[in-house]
């Protein structure tokens, strides 16, 4: 529990640093976006080195991908795979940009403000692509304290990108490379820290203990709700816009700096040690966790299935890869960061004033934390499955109902119980077992192909998240739908999510990390 708990220091950072943005997107509209309007220059400049900062990003979330490319076929097929993939980012990226002017608009800060808020995902996607290769070369330890760097590096930065723009760039662009540089270690811990923690668990509890990476998750964002209101509270609107924004962002040094310390005092897992030929240390780490009888046994299990250490990742057939995949993908069209991330802004769209929201947005934390203990409690008990359709179906409703409200500007407390009831559902299922699947699903002579479905998972949360605001503030859905449209979106995905997993997604409950090597050859 000991190990677990510093481990879950990861997943409360990636809370926590995805979800510190919430208290900030209005201030941070009107810091780097809103005076732009008013002085065509700097908008011309800030319009340029966006391009140039999406055109690079992209590029490099290519590149980070078709490094998978070389793990699922023969080299040459990789190299021509990565080639047309780079190519194909070129030539889109060329038609979205070349040639258009450089004039400040509707859609150009729409399109800024969603980049801004959803920058992070951007190196949570590069992140998670080489999460892998990091678990493998580093470790899962060291790959963890790397991570704990990048977010304090980027808590820093991000609060003061004047002072820490060693490249000259426009600010909000600075802001943005800090951003990303946090993301990088959130998609790293995403995947580090639930693998880490299935490989030190036992099979009887792992489910259980996966599970508290998703309440450190949620807990990192209750955290950063509360930390958000109470910066916001010592000031004015003027205040919050100048000042009041840099201290949510810095006050993420705190926890990063206690992960990395605690980082020093856990050992490395028992499995890693074995693929790296130390099985006197995994001996050393089993019999701390398991009993000296149990360990021998630990211990051969996991001798078996790593005689493959460096398997191909298609070894097992392509189904593995596809249900990890959409798995990751579904978590995230189901809309529960648009929940997380915009929610002060959902709130204030409804009528509230900026501390009314904040609290409420406190409210949707508290329901998330605390049916994320009902996940940790039921998960092991009732199995993976079920709990992930329930889910989606809850989901589903909530979702088609919040969308209604809108359309009818319906907006009181029918409004606010369909969004708590949505973060519930999700809490539920979605939220922690989703994580707790992904840890388990894949054997563990191919568990670095985790990276895959992480890389896509956030690849899914860059899309959800910047697409909101195109959406949801785009002057014709609005007319149309009365900011509707998009909830209805993803109530449809929360259907298709429940679909998928009771069709195609076998149950994990009570299996050992080494049996799943048998289920999926079975089924290759």
């Amino acid at each position: 529990m000991a190990i677990t708990l510093v481990a879950t220091l990861g997943g409360l950072l990636f809370g926590y640093d995805t979800a510190v943005i919430s208290g900030a997107v209005g201030a941070l509209q009107a810091f780097f976006i809103d005076g732009l309007a008013a002085d065509a220059e700097k908008a011309a400049s800030v319009i340029f080195q966006f391009r140039v900062s999406v055109t690079l990003v992209i590029l490099g979330i290519g590149l980070a991908i078709s490094t998978i490319f070389f793990r699922l076929f023969e080299r040459k097929k990789a190299w021509i795979l990565s080639g047309a993939l780079i190519l194909v980012l070129i030539v889109v990226l060329g038609v979205a940009f070349l040639g258009k002017p450089y004039v400040f608009n509707e859609g150009v800060a729409n399109s800024l403000k969603g980049f801004t808020i959803a920058s992070a995902l951007v190196g949570c996607i590069i992140g998670g692509s080489i999460a892998g290769y990091i678990s493998q070369a580093l470790g899962r330890r060291n790959g963890l304290k790397l991570a704990a760097l990048l977010f304090l590096l980027s808590a820093i930065g991000s609060a003061i990108p004047e002072r820490l723009n060693f490249m000259g760039f426009e600010v909000v662009n600075a802001f943005i490379i800090y951003r990303i540089l946090g993301g990088i270690g959130v998609g790293m811990a995403s995947m580090l820290s639930p693998m880490y923690i299935a490989e030190i668990a036992p099979a009887g509890i792992r489910g259980k203990l996966v599970s508290w990476n998703q309440f450190a998750i949620i807990f990192g964002m209750l955290v950063v709700y509360f930390v958000n209101y109470f910066i916001a509270s010592q000031g004015d609107d003027q205040w919050l816009v100048q000042s009041g924004w840099r201290w949510m962002f810095a006050s993420e040094t705190l926890p990063a700096f206690l992960f990395l310390v605690l980082l020093f005092f856990v050992p490395e897992t028992p499995r890693f040690l074995v693929m790296k030929e130390k099985p006197d240390q995994a001996m050393d780490v089993l019999v701390k966790l398991s009993g000296k009888d149990r360990a021998a046994i630990v211990l051969q299990e996991i001798k078996n299935s790593l005689r493959e250490k460096d398997a191909h990742w298609l070894t097992y057939g392509g189904l593995v890869l596809v249900i990890g995949i959409l798995i990751s993908v579904f978590q995230q069209f189901v809309g529960i960061n648009v929940v997380l991330y915009y929610a002060p802004e959902i709130f204030r769209n409804m009528g509230s004033a900026t501390d009314t929201s904040l609290l409420q947005t406190i409210i949707v934390g508290a329901v998330n934390l605390s049916f994320t203990v009902v996940a940790i409690l039921t998960v092991d008990r009732f199995g993976r499955k079920p709990l992930m359709i329930i889910g989606a179906l809850g989901m589903a409703v909530s979702m088609f109902a919040l969308g209604t409200a809108f359309y009818m500007e319906k907006l009181g407390l029918g409004a606010l119980i369909f969004m708590l009831t949505y973060t519930a559902s999700f809490a539920v299922s979605w939220g922690p077992v989703a994580w707790v699947l992904l840890s388990e699903i894949f054997p563990n002579r191919i568990r670095g192909a985790m990276s895959i479905a992480v890389a896509a998972q956030w690849l899914a949360n860059l899309t959800i998240s910047w697409t909101f605001p195109i959406l949801n503030d785009n002057s014709w859905l609005t007319a149309m739908f009365n900011q509707g449209f998009s909830y209805w979106i993803y109530g449809l995905m929360s259907i298709l999510a429940a679909l998928f997993m009771w069709k195609m997604v076998p149950e994990t409950k009570g299996k050992t990390l080494e049996a799943m090597d048998y289920l999926w050859k079975k089924t290759k």
